[in-house]
């Protein structure tokens, strides 16, 4: 079994999601790396989230308020960095520079030249497996769809949706913070902070846009800046993006509709994909996350089917095949994804595999161009 020893910077959210993956590594079976937690960073953590980290990893060595010290350190093989975007640019190069491997959070980026700087970095360090968080494909529904498309069972596609939605910003009097300011989070807006989740799968079939037609919208104007007065929100909440793309293989042009909402009433946090074909269709949601809906065309009749899928997850677990999968499991797959990569070299399959930092680059690139789509009312090409 080999061992990657792990830093984590950045203990919000994500940093304990991920480290909770740590903990639940017995649970993955056939696996030939493991993962251990020795270091953590952060400038200003919240009360009692060092005292977390430390009661449940013993492992730590390290406690960093600089994460200078965290990548400086002998004792970190690989590094999980969740910053705001404005400090991509500065802490994604910086490790990668240490000779660290790297899981980082999207946009990978503030803008296209902060992306461009992330890439320069990741070119000048070939060993290293630098990578971006982005889990939902993992589901075993979306893994059975990218088994569909590899062996061409949906025929000529012809129109392909993608999106993740949520209501998170629904309530006006919801406080600001610093996914609202564009020196923080970039002129994006929701692009920035949900795309690459929306991009991923028709990315990594190589469904690439062309040109885009974006229709971009700030429905809340200002919120509570938390010291009684109101606060103007800067960044686009939701897009809708209408691309041209091709099938890689035949060349033949369809539809790529890819949006981001932080206001879609209704919807919790919900990733969908759709995909429409001559021989077949197939449609998947994480708001029922068992079901496959799929459509199968021999001519007559069209009925959808509605199937149950088992636990066919890409990394073999100790779970029975009768059970449910979630979003804890799904970060446990990517984590294995990125760790077995670090560890051997290549991805499983390349259906199993994270995003890649030339994935984030087309995701600026076609951001980018919505950005310019919206201003000039135009399609622009990506």
């Amino acid at each position: 079994m080999k061992t990657v020893r792990f830093g984590i910077i950045g203990l919000g959210l994500m940093g304990r999601e991920l480290a909770s993956a740590v903990a639940r590594w017995c649970h993955l079976a056939d696996i030939n790396v493991r993962p251990v937690i020795t270091a953590i960073c952060d400038k200003a953590p919240p009360p009692g989230r060092i005292d977390w980290f430390k009661e449940n990893f013993p492992t730590i060595k390290l406690v960093a308020a600089d994460y200078r010290e965290l990548i400086a350190s002998p004792e970190v093989d690989a590094v999980y960095c969740a910053v705001p975007h404005n400090l991509h640019a500065e802490l994604y190069p910086a490790i990668i520079q240490a000779g660290k491997h790297l899981l980082g959070e999207k946009p990978f980026g503030i803008d296209l030249a902060a992306n461009n700087a992330i890439l320069a970095a990741v070119k000048a360090n070939p060993r290293l497996v630098v990578r971006s968080s982005s889990e939902f494909p993992f589901f075993p529904a979306v893994q059975r769809m990218f088994r569909m498309v590899e062996e061409e069972s949906f025929g000529r596609i012809f129109e392909v949706n993608s999106g993740f939605l949520h209501s998170s910003d629904l309530d006006p009097n919801k406080p600001i913070n610093w996914k609202r300011l564009v020196k923080i989070n970039g002129e994006y807006g929701a692009m920035g902070d949900l795309g690459m989740h929306a991009c991923h799968f028709p990315f990594r079939m190589g469904w690439f846009p062309k040109n885009v037609r974006a229709i971009l919208s700030k429905i809340v104007a200002q919120r509570p800046d938390g010291k009684g007065g109101m606060a103007p929100c800067e960044t686009w909440d939701n897009a809708t993006l209408l691309c041209e793309s091709a099938d890689p293989k035949s060349g033949a042009p369809f539809p790529l509709t890819i949006k981001t909402q932080r206001i879609a009433p209704g919807q919790k946090d919900t990733w969908h994909i759709e995909i429409f074909g001559t021989k077949a269709s197939a449609r998947f949601s994480t708001k029922n996350p068992k079901c496959l809906e799929l459509l199968e065309y021999k001519g007559g009749e069209q009925a959808w089917q509605h199937l149950d899928m088992s636990y066919e997850s890409a990394f073999k677990t100790i779970t029975g095949d009768i059970f449910e999968f979630g979003f804890s499991d799904a970060i446990l797959q990517m984590m294995a994804s990125f760790f077995h990569e670090a560890a051997n070299g290549k991805p499983i399959k390349p259906c199993a595999g994270c995003v890649t930092p030339e994935e984030t680059a087309w995701s600026h690139r076609l951001f980018t161009a919505a950005l310019r789509s919206q201003k000039n009312a135009s399609t622009e090409a990506v």
